[in-house]
């Protein structure tokens, strides 16, 4: 009987472990949300991709007491502003974060196609901001440094990252104690991003994000290498020469962008991997763009390791 009694609490105390180590974190308390028609969408997923989200909020990802660095990243999935392959690009990259000692969160925004959404553009933002200031003001009790929180984004969540590391628009403001924190990230890394909604465009991105026919000076607002200020975050690319899906040309004038507004930039343009950039099983070189991550993390002093 005690055995029994035993085992019983060994599971509960690892059950409370794991859910400790997984939480989901709402975005916006009831009623709070903005830019909202008041529909009550559910969830809809399906192939490890998330189609609709009626409950944006983030997933969060510890990592053990002893090996916290006290640095932060949100990760926004890819998908084409049309879905978030949350598995692949979100939960695989959240479990390499934490092997670094590195807490992360996968954000479930809301996609421009919602039904729910009054400004279809801004639903993206206003989460990214909202999350990035939930982690800030939950620095202390996380055991995270509020100077070391970035953004990562794969493809179109690039896009997100790369807009977030540029604004200075605050659009989550719902009159409440976050207000005051900064959504500001520390760092971006971005992977085969969807940068420009100009002429190298990834078409489906733009449409689903802008609708069929944006005007210019949309195209200009949301093209993330037009909108880099002196503020702009430090910022890692990881890119593939072949990517036939986006051109990597996004890449490279962010980088352009960056480098004529004197933002340190660690910029890699790998000759395989296609917009197909993993986590791991890549071809050739592109395998080592994690070991050029994790090394710039520590050159940029947003985790220390080795210490005595």
């Amino acid at each position: 009987m005690n055995y029994k009694i035993a085992c019983l609490w060994m599971a509960f105390v690892i059950t409370g472990f794991v859910s400790q180590a997984q939480e989901f974190i709402p975005l916006w308390p009831t009623g709070k949300m903005p830019n909202t028609k008041g529909m009550r969408l559910k969830d809809s997923i399906n192939n490890e991709r998330l189609f609709q989200v009626g409950n944006p909020g983030m997933t969060a990802f510890f990592p053990s007491i002893q090996e916290n660095k006290q640095c932060a990243v949100i990760i926004c999935p890819g998908g084409g502003y049309h879905h978030e392959s949350f598995q692949i690009s979100g939960f695989q990259l959240a479990k390499w974060f934490n092997t670094l000692g590195i807490t992360a969160f996968v954000l479930n925004y809301r996609l421009p196609l919602s039904p729910d959404l009054v400004h279809r553009e801004l639903g993206p933002l206003q989460d990214a901001e909202r999350a990035l200031r939930i982690i800030r003001a939950n620095a202390g009790k996380w055991n995270l440094q509020p100077n070391k929180i970035g953004i990562m984004g794969v493809s179109a969540g690039g896009h997100l990252a790369a807009w977030l590391g540029n604004t200075g628009d605050d659009v989550a403001a719902i009159g409440d104690s976050l207000n005051n924190v900064s959504f500001r990230p520390d760092f971006t890394i971005l992977v085969s991003p969807v940068i420009s909604m100009g002429p190298y465009a990834h078409k489906g991105s733009r449409e689903n994000l802008l609708g069929a026919n944006p005007t210019k000076e949309m195209i200009d607002k949301y093209s993330m290498e037009l909108q880099v200020k002196s503020t702009t975050p430090p910022c890692f690319i990881a890119d593939a020469f072949n990517d036939k899906a986006v051109d990597p040309r996004n890449s490279l004038m962010f980088y352009q962008a960056l480098l004529e507004k004197n933002i340190s930039t660690s910029f890699h343009v790998f000759p395989q991997g296609g917009h197909n950039i993993a986590l791991r099983n890549n071809p050739g070189s592109t395998q080592q763009w994690t070991a050029l991550c994790e090394a710039w993390l520590e050159e940029m002093g947003f985790v220390k390791y080795n210490e005595k």
